[in-house]
This record gives C-alpha cells, structure tokens and sequence, in this order.
C-alpha cells in the first residue's frame, strides 16, 4: 500500500478509535487544604515566563468566580500529575495524554474545556534545511538514518502520537525505525525540540504544530531553516481538567460554574495563557481514542 493511501487508512483509524470507552479511574487521596483554586500547567516552553504567561487567566477566573485563585508551578509533565493526583493542584492544562493518565488516577475528576483547535490537533514532523527535505503529504521514511528528537517523554504531541503514526505506518517502533537513535529534549519540550531543529544540533523532530507556528510567527524559528516535512493527521490533545475536589471545597455544581466561566473568556491575554483564540465545551469521552493509544504504546495501565 503507497503511504499516501496508508496516510488516509490511519486518519480514518485513528477517527474511529476516539469512539471507544476510557479506562476505570483510580481513587487518590485528598492533601490540600487550601481555600483557594490551585492552577497549575504542563511546561511547553521556558518554565521562568509561565507565571508571566498565566497571571491574567489567574485574575480573569478570580473575578468571575469571586474566589481566590492561585497559580503554582510544575517543574515537567509527571510533576503535574502527580501533584494533580495528591490534590496539590485543581485545575489544570493537560496535554491529551496527561490529561489521560491525571483522571485514570483520580475517580471523578473531569476534563471540562479545549481551546477551540484542540479536538483537531496535530504534530509538525521538522527537518534542518541541510536534510534537503521537503513537505510531503507521504511520511519521510528516509528520516530512519537521520537524527531524530522528541520533546517531552509525556507529550502528546511530541511523542505519543507522532510515535503512533510512525508504528501504523512503517510497521516499527522509533525505537526500531530510527537507526541512529532516539532522543529526548530534557527540558523545554516543544520549544526546544524547534530550536534543536533550527541549530541543527538534530536532523528532525517532532512537535506541536501550534507552538511551531507561534515560533515562527515571532520571528524566533526560520522556517526555511527548520523546515516543516509532514503533518500527522488530526486527533483530540490539550485540555483543562478540574479535580473533583472542587465541588467539596467551593459548593455543588463549582465545577460546572468553572466550566462555564472558561467557555465565556473573551479576555485576549487570559486566552493567551494558553495560546487560544478561544475555549469550547470538553468531556472526558473526548479523549478515548487517546486512552486506547496510550493503552497499546505502554503509557496507560
């Protein structure tokens, strides 16, 4: 089968499998005590300008909810969820995956808002100019005796699902497919697997097409130097996710109240905390078809 038509064939699986059911929940124990509303993100970028970035949602959601509301800061992925799962944190923008495996370990939490893109998501494949790669609507199996790098371990973006595309097409894992190796940027995650790309310090990468677009758009990655080569087809990623402790601690029906309050920011620097024009409606059956590929790649109990 020519790639192109296996292209098609796994747009159209990959579709189908966000139909499926998520995986049971586990319960967790509850630690904070806080009277505030915790707030914390997965660290796509410089950790340092996060605060910056998040302090206007920060005060968007304590006015409309008429609460204190707080923002703490995770060091990476697994730091999120972990801290989400202890109840450290209430709220927070998940990755697909992460969201993922953040409610299989606290029964009754929920994804409750995306960013308008989200349920159509996809993941830029990047080359170096010196690749002399050029887009293409069938994958790059030449990148195999290139050097190749994800971004975080979790990201869903910039490893689960490329490496999901890459087993359904060639038949082989990255681990298996590339020759030279795989490897991982130890911190900075999207942005730093673009920058990689940009010196040349790897051949090709794999990353969230949004913060590669935002990069390129403030003039911090050349285009023409890290060279988009394939787009993934689409599939369900980032999320908020509230912790059912909420209700407990701010009265029933708090989380809707903070659903509702998401969905109705028009607040362009609040918006920009989480790179979104604007926030829609979310549920947890949104990200099935991630459960099932995080379940068949080992990412998910």
């Amino acid at each position: 089968m020519k790639t192109k038509q296996l292209l098609t064939s796994v747009a159209i699986s990959t579709a189908a499998i966000f139909g499926l059911n998520s995986c049971g929940s586990k319960s967790t124990t509850t630690t904070n005590t806080s009277n505030a509303l915790v707030i914390t993100a997965i660290p796509d970028g410089n950790i340092s300008d996060i605060k910056l970035k998040y302090q206007p949602l920060v005060d968007y959601l304590t006015k409309e909810l008429n609460i204190k509301v707080e923002l703490s800061i995770s060091d990476n992925y697994d730091a999120a969820v972990t801290r989400f799962a202890n109840n450290e944190v209430q709220l927070v923008w998940f990755g697909g995956l992460t969201g993922v495996q953040a409610r299989n370990k606290v029964k009754g939490a929920q994804a409750i808002a995306q960013g308008i893109a989200d349920p159509n998501y996809k993941s830029y494949f990047i080359a170096h100019k010196d690749t002399g790669l050029e887009k293409s609507e069938d994958f790059p199996k030449e990148i195999a005796d290139m050097t190749f790098t994800f971004g975080s371990q979790r990201s869903t973006s910039g490893r689960l699902m490329p490496t999901w595309f890459i087993k359904q097409i060639t038949g082989q894992t990255p681990d298996e497919f590339f020759k030279k190796g795989v490897q991982f940027r130890k911190s900075g995650s999207h942005e730093a697997t673009a920058k990689a790309v940009h010196d040349g310090t790897v051949q090709v990468g794999a990353l969230s097409y949004r913060t590669y677009d935002k990069l390129v758009a403030k003039k911090i990655i050349d285009p023409e130097v890290a060279k988009i080569i394939w787009e993934t087809p689409p599939y369900a990623d980032y999320n908020f996710t509230a912790h059912p402790s909420l209700n407990d601690k701010f009265g029933e029906g708090f989380v809707t109240k903070l659903q509702e309050a998401l969905i109705a920011c028009k607040d362009e620097k609040a918006l920009a905390a989480i790179n979104r024009k604007g926030i829609i409606k979310a549920k947890n059956s949104d990200f099935d078809g991630i459960v099932k590929v995080a379940k068949e790649l080992g990412f998910l109990d």
